[in-house]
């Protein structure tokens, strides 16, 4: 197998609209594709953060940092981007903390998803051209 980069991510959640609001109003995600039981989030040429509903057939779980769904985002500074979540009262799961790698931070989404923050200690971002 020959994977060239993930596609995306897909979180079933219980209220599209409100989830819709949630990733492009507060994080400003921008809207890739939309239809009316899916939505595509992200930057073009990236990876995508897809929206869809959950059904009520099995019950809704992934919610644990050790053992569940997790999202990471990177962000150019990880204390302005917790501080811009604090004031559009984002619930934090965890504040701000210094990893190996950078420092990251753990926020809910309407659903209870983990959305990770993380500013990379060794990490070029390609530039626009």
């Amino acid at each position: 197998m020959n994977i060239k980069r993930v596609s995306n991510v897909i979180l079933a959640v219980k209220d599209l609209e409100k989830s819709l609001h949630f990733y492009h109003e507060i994080l400003g995600m921008p809207i890739k594709n939309q239809r009316e039981n899916w939505i595509d989030l992200g930057q073009s040429g990236g990876s995508l953060l897809s929206l869809h509903p959950a059904t009520d057939e099995e019950p809704h779980s992934g919610t644990s940092i050790h053992n569940g769904v997790l999202v990471g985002l990177i962000v150019g500074d990880i204390n302005s981007a917790v501080e811009e979540l604090k004031s559009k009262d984002v619930k934090i799961h965890r504040e701000i903390q210094k990893k190996d790698a950078g420092k990251n931070a753990i926020f809910l989404d309407p659903d209870n998803y983990l959305i990770s923050p993380v500013s990379y200690t060794h990490l070029t971002l390609p530039t626009k051209a």
